[in-house]
């Protein structure tokens, strides 16, 4: 019993409820004992199928849920999932590509030629994550959504080197090469933007079980990805068409559900190309967009697509820089 109220009418009725829970403000009635001189009776508010189910319950959501955390966090969780569902298939398809290609079940194959390539295809990708970090750790958490987006990218064309390297015997280092390189890409990014999301879902200082619940979901999805992929995988040996068919689809969906991911997230904290939204509209109208109506604004899309940004909303930054060394500055730049 987490908590109990006992009251009185006329000194002949008592009252007693049960609330289970681990904190104050996510308790939940779970019984209720009213009991007098003349009668006894017990109201249980949830069925034992209703208290196991809420146990399983806690291991994929985060306590409190859904006053815990924000909003977008379930939307988000869905289409995460089923983005990381679509991943784990097609990771099958590109590893047994992959392990065709340096020779496993080949006679001629040699332990140590498959193992000095394995480790340079790990040394290249480990060099990528350093230098990735070097050049982009710090707009990371401003840019979370156009680098979750990125990190996926990055993390197909690392899939789709895997799975041609089979085709490209005398330049096979090479090629997975590229594919470690990109992938360590996605490493880095997708880890440091999910802590930035993460700090955004959490509404009750719960971000680490809000971590916790997402790696429980995480495990689950990657459990049905890994027995789907081994299916996949097993009906489409030996027909390159289907392989490639079910690899294309999969990849397509995956960008899809990406994008619908970070599209749904609305982030309270301002960036740049935030700023410069919310500014711009005060500025013509008087009023102040909401989270939600800037993040149907944003541009999300990579650096790449910039260009493409709707001419209503330019760039207030562009012409500030913060932090300029004096020393990089041309003659006629200081002079001015």
């Amino acid at each position: 019993m987490a908590g109990g109220e006992v009251s009185s009418t006329s000194g002949q009725v008592m009252l007693i409820e049960e609330w289970n829970g681990s904190a104050s403000t996510k308790l939940f009635k779970t019984a209720t004992v009213t009991a007098s001189s003349s009668s006894f009776s017990i109201e249980r508010s949830a069925n034992r199928f209703g208290h196991v189910w809420r146990g399983i319950l806690q291991a994929f959501v985060p306590e409190g849920f859904p006053s815990s955390v924000t909003p977008d966090y379930v939307h988000f969780q869905v289409w995460d999932s089923l983005q990381g569902l679509s991943t784990y298939i097609r990771t099958m398809l590109s590893t047994q590509a992959l392990l065709s290609a340096i020779g496993v079940g080949e006679k001629s194959a040699t332990v140590i030629g498959a193992t000095f390539q394995w480790f340079l295809r790990d040394l290249t990708g480990m060099l990528g994550g350093i230098l990735f970090t070097f050049y982009q750790g710090s707009s990371l958490d401003s840019n979370a959504k156009m680098w979750r987006l990125v990190a996926d990218l990055m993390n197909d064309l690392g899939m789709l080197m895997d799975l041609i390297s089979p085709l490209f015997p005398s330049a096979f280092i090479f090629v997975v090469c590229l594919g470690s390189i990109s992938r360590s890409f996605t490493g880095v990014a997708s880890g440091a933007t999910r802590a930035a999301l993460t700090q955004h879902f959490a509404l009750q200082n719960n971000a680490a079980d809000i971590s916790a619940k997402e790696g429980s979901q995480e495990t689950v999805a990657t459990m049905v990805g890994m027995a789907l992929g081994m299916l996949v995988a097993r009906f489409t040996t030996g027909y390159p068409f289907a392989i490639w068919f079910c690899f294309l689809s999969l990849t397509v969906f995956h960008m899809y559900a990406n994008y619908r991911a970070v599209r749904c997230l609305a982030l309270n904290s301002l960036n740049m190309e935030r700023s410069s939204i919310l500014l711009q509209h005060f500025m013509k109208t008087g009023h102040v967009l909401s989270p939600e109506q800037v993040s149907r604004m944003e541009h999300i899309l990579p650096l790449w697509t910039a260009p493409r940004i709707s001419k209503e909303v330019k760039l207030l930054h562009s012409q500030v820089l913060l932090g300029v060394r004096v020393s990089s500055l041309h003659h006629k730049e200081v002079k001015q």
